[in-house]
């Protein structure tokens, strides 16, 4: 990796401990000198030591540089603080863990969704109500209490830091409005590291101005959902004193939430939810309705349910550049995510190789949220290191300068299907290698099949109704080896080995619309169990296109019914073993009951097989396939 931080061991504990402490050199080799106060470090792990009960708990407003309710004056961001008392007894300087959300408290739990049920494509849903709960993103409420809310303070001002949790602007006790994701939320968490290092204004809540001059300035900052995707926009400015970042579930653009390919695409479990939803989520009703009402009005015109298109509303919500980043990353997510999508983390993961960002990432089986932090995982070398303890580490290794050689374990730490963990070198895996799995038809209503070698004799289009209205995607993924109306099904032969995918599988298709101007499209890559195999089959991945996006995601273009086009788009980015005797299936169909809008039915779609194919990122490459 291109950067290491420095570390200076200012003494040696008992029983191999490190004692580190904060206090220049020369006052600690003074024989007159009181003792001064440091973190205990052992095993490359510090240690709790400082007193939680006698913390220091204080609440400052950080002024930030923007306006987003416009009346005329710099929003304040409200940050709670818990840090060791040697902070202020003892002149201890600690760096800092921070945690950003606009969950905080004063949510409006019960917003208004508008309907994904329209008449046709493209069009916009009628305002309606869909039985909305709670957005489970990692909600945090603000209690009176002795502590901060959460278990961050509770496990880290312990071990010698600093907790800050702060809330979003326009949320909670902040100024503002909530912007859902753009420029101004960015620079308003970028101020509280700012003040945090001497560059922005704080006050107490008489107004009086508070400084930070407690903290070495070094910040690391985590969460998880929008809690996570706030370090990752704050990580693009390249802020000094940004150390590292552990982003949990976190998004990396939001068209990627809640578009795919020109679609509008639901996050999981939430359909009909857009960033106007989100804001007034964040907002609070009294608030969204009221000083807000504007702000939230221009994000639904601008978020544009109608074509879907990527546009300037949704390139100031993307973090996908990593050009400025100097923090480093450590990546979690899960791999069965549906919310926020696994090509957050992949897209992101990307673009921080391509800049050669310190990183690491772990992948875990579960959806949204984290793996536990008592999920285990056994190093090369035989030590085994819950997810917890690596997250101690490499905040101890970024912050506190620990030399535990983190940086030299392997990079991918990885679930897999069985729930074990394991390490890889990397994610993907080196060894993935794409390979062009061929559909096939021999008949124009039965299940076709999959091929890497030559299709069979004779061409056959195929073709379906979409009444992806009424009939939800569990029973179109069923029953494979029959005939459906409405979907069409390719199956290989059952494997012959394991078969494991790593990367993103791209589905190219070949397709006409029959009788409307547009449609959805929609793939399931799907793991069956042998023919006559009772076991309910696995979605192992997902994707979605519109094809009049079939060119750009940011241009809609008109198609002419009846003709074929050829449409090509990546599936969720997966890392997935197919056991052996089991086959690979691709499920084709149009409306996604669960994701996507949903038209009136009777929509008929063709599909020319012979000239399409899904090609899959296979570690080993085609041999392995064995079909």
């Amino acid at each position: 990796m291109r950067r290491s931080p420095h570390l200076a061991l200012l003494g040696v504990g008992v029983s191999g401990a490190l004692l580190l402490s904060a206090a220049p050199a020369s006052a600690a080799a003074s024989p007159a000198a009181a003792p001064q106060p440091g973190i205990v470090v052992s095993d490359g792990m510090t240690q709790p030591v400082f007193s939680l009960a006698d913390a220091i708990e204080e609440r400052v407003y950080v002024q930030t540089p923007v306006d987003t309710d416009h009346d005329g004056r710099p929003d304040r961001v409200a940050i709670d603080i818990s840090r060791p008392r040697e902070t202020a007894t003892q002149g201890l300087k600690v760096p800092v863990i921070f945690e950003h959300s606009p969950y905080r408290k004063d949510t409006w739990g019960d917003v208004p969704y508008p309907s994904v049920l329209v008449d046709d494509l493209p069009q916009n849903g009628q305002t309606g109500h869909s039985g909305l709960r709670a957005l489970d993103m990692g909600v945090q409420r603000a209690e009176a209490k002795a502590n901060l809310p959460g278990s961050l303070d509770d496990y880290y001002v312990p071990r010698g830091y600093a907790v800050v949790l702060g809330q979003s602007v326009g949320t909670a006790d902040s100024d503002g409005c909530p912007t859902s994701g753009d420029q101004a939320e960015t620079l308003g968490t970028k101020a509280v590291i700012d003040w945090l290092n001497g560059r922005a204004k704080g006050y107490d809540a008489g107004g009086a101005p508070v400084t930070a001059g407690w903290t070495t300035g070094a910040v690391g900052m985590t969460g998880v959902s929008y809690n996570g995707t706030l370090p990752n926009q704050v990580a693009t400015t390249g802020v000094e004193g940004l150390k590292t970042i552990v982003p949990v579930s976190a998004i990396s653009s939001w068209y990627d939430y809640y578009r795919a390919n020109g679609l509008v695409v639901a996050p999981g479990t939430y359909q009909g939810e857009d960033t106007d939803i989100l804001a007034q989520f964040t907002a609070g009703q009294t608030r969204a309705e009221g000083p807000c009402a504007d702000e939230i009005a221009k994000l639904t015109e601008e978020q544009d349910r109608v074509t879907g298109d990527y546009t300037k509303f949704w390139a100031d919500r993307d973090y996908l550049d990593a050009r400025n980043v100097h923090a480093s990353v450590f990546v979690v997510h899960g791999l069965n995510d549906w919310n926020v999508k696994t090509e957050h983390f992949a897209g992101w993961w990307d673009q921080l190789a391509k800049r050669d960002v310190p990183r690491k990432i772990w992948l875990h089986q579960g959806g949204h949220g984290g793996p536990g932090n008592n999920a285990s995982v056994t190093l090369p070398d035989g030590r085994t290191w819950t997810y917890k303890q690596t997250e101690n580490r490499w905040f101890d290794y970024w912050l506190w300068n620990v030399p535990n050689g983190i940086m030299d374990e392997p990079t991918a730490v990885l679930q897999r299907e069985d729930r074990a963990y394991t390490t890889y070198a990397n994610w993907p895996d080196p060894g993935a290698r794409e390979v062009a799995v061929k559909l096939a038809a021999t008949n124009a209503t039965q299940p076709g099949t999959l091929t890497t070698g030559k299709r069979p004799k004779g061409k056959v289009e195929q073709s379906f109704v979409d009444e992806g209205r009424t009939i939800g995607p569990d029973a179109l993924v069923a029953g494979p080896d029959a005939a459906s109306p409405n979907r069409l099904a390719y199956l290989s032969p059952a494997l012959e080995q394991d078969v494991r995918i790593s990367g993103r599988p791209e589905m190219r298709l070949r397709m006409a619309i029959d009788n409307k101007p547009d449609a959805n499209l929609t793939t399931y890559l799907v793991d069956y169990g042998p023919a006559g195999s009772t076991a309910a089959p696995t979605v192992v991945t997902r994707g979605w296109m519109d094809p009049q996006n079939r060119k750009s995601a940011a241009r809609t273009e008109q198609l002419k019914q009846g003709k074929l086009y050829d449409f090509r788009w990546t599936l969720e980015p997966k890392d997935y073993i197919f056991p052996a005797g089991h086959r690979i299936g691709v499920v084709v169909f149009s409306s996604d009951q669960e994701y996507t809008l949903l038209p009136n039915g009777g929509t008929e779609l063709r599909v020319a097989p012979d000239h399409s194919e899904l090609r899959l990122p296979v570690v080993g490459g085609q041999g392995v396939l064995g079909f």
